[in-house]
């Protein structure tokens, strides 16, 4: 007769570890949380209309995603990180350089392939950089990103410098089978990475429900024993508090934490996707009643942080910020033909 093995302690442990965590209520804004966030939002929003403006005239070439409608992802886990923590993500990318602080001429001027480029004109959209705001892309394989933010991670780790990697991806990556190897070498060596998860809905054009046999992203990490929460996306001040909390967890030794982002893109997947594949009445409705940019402005003008006049102060100073670097990104020299065969490994 067959006799069960027994459970070792470990096992045990292991076992009874939850998947399962609540969601931060969202953050106390000051007025100059408020004011920051608005600022921030709007300076990817205005980046991302000019950039669909350039492709559309033929100055930016290649593949081309806008981030307009997911601003305050990003934005929110900027403002809960801390110096030093980094930054890595798929081709939906601009909004992130942005908000890590990446200057706007340089990633104008990489979309349009010019020498002051990130890249110097030779990544384009899905490929630019910068070590000096721990931005490590930027990638154009669906997925890859997850595998280089856990190594990351592991370089944390190593040198133990306290540094934790925002390692961001879509619903559509999730189902990539390096996402899941990834999950569990962080879970094995307790990485300092927090995975967030920006679920808008479609990936390249197939709705959640179609595509995902579990549509809850949080609970992906499960069988790897990675904790996770869904969080409203499209309000910044939940996207604080649960950037604070999972950066914490990630920080104190905990290991690896996933944080899924609800949020929607009102744009096609990229710039040659007419989204047919959801009605115009569905975007416009989250457009009316959840933009993450008006509910901040709502949230100023009511409590009179600010009033209209201001706002469009701060509007015309970021358009003109953003028209700068569409200057500058249509004039500046294209790179050398001797950079062809600099930067690369032989």
């Amino acid at each position: 007769m067959a006799t069960r093995a027994k459970k070792t302690p470990a096992a045990s442990a292991r076992g009874k570890t939850s998947s399962t965590i609540k969601a931060p209520k969202p953050a106390e804004f000051s007025k100059d949380d408020e004011l920051l966030a608005y600022r921030e939002m709007l300076m990817i929003r205005r980046f991302e209309e000019k950039a669909g403006q350039l492709y559309g005239m033929g100055f930016i070439g290649g593949f081309c995603h806008l981030y307009i409608g997911q601003e305050a992802v990003v934005t929110g886990m900027q403002m809960a990180a801390k110096e030093g923590d980094q930054v890595i993500t798929g081709y939906r990318d601009h909004g992130h350089m942005l908000a890590a602080g990446m200057e706007s001429r340089g990633v104008m001027a990489e979309l349009t392939g010019r020498q002051g480029g990130y890249s110097k004109g030779k990544g384009g959209s899905m490929h630019m950089f910068s070590k000096e705001k721990n931005f490590y892309g930027g990638h154009g394989i669906v997925g890859a990103q997850v595998s280089l933010g856990t190594g990351i991670a592991f370089g944390n780790k190593y040198r133990e410098n306290g540094a934790v990697t925002m390692t961001y991806f879509g619903d559509g990556a999730a189902n990539q089978g390096q996402v899941y190897e990834s999950f569990n070498m962080a879970s094995l060596w307790k990485l300092p990475v927090v995975y967030v998860i920006e679920n808008n809905r479609y990936a390249m054009g197939t709705s959640v429900s179609r595509a995902s046999a579990e549509t809850d992203f949080s609970h992906r990490g499960t069988s790897f024993l990675i904790p996770g929460f869904q969080v409203d996306g499209m309000d910044v001040r939940a996207v604080k508090a649960a950037g604070e909390f999972a950066l914490e967890h990630a920080r104190s030794g905990k290991g690896p934490i996933i944080v899924e982002m609800q949020t929607y893109r009102y744009r096609g997947h990229s710039m040659s996707d007419p989204a047919k594949y959801r009605s115009k009445d569905e975007v416009q409705k989250m457009r009316s009643e959840h933009d993450p940019i008006e509910q901040v402005k709502a949230r100023i003008l009511e409590k009179g942080y600010a009033d209209e006049a201001e706002l469009k102060a701060i509007d015309k100073e970021v358009r003109d910020i953003v028209s700068d670097a569409a200057e500058f990104a249509q004039t500046d020299p294209e790179p050398d033909a001797s950079e062809l065969y600099t930067d690369i490994l032989h």
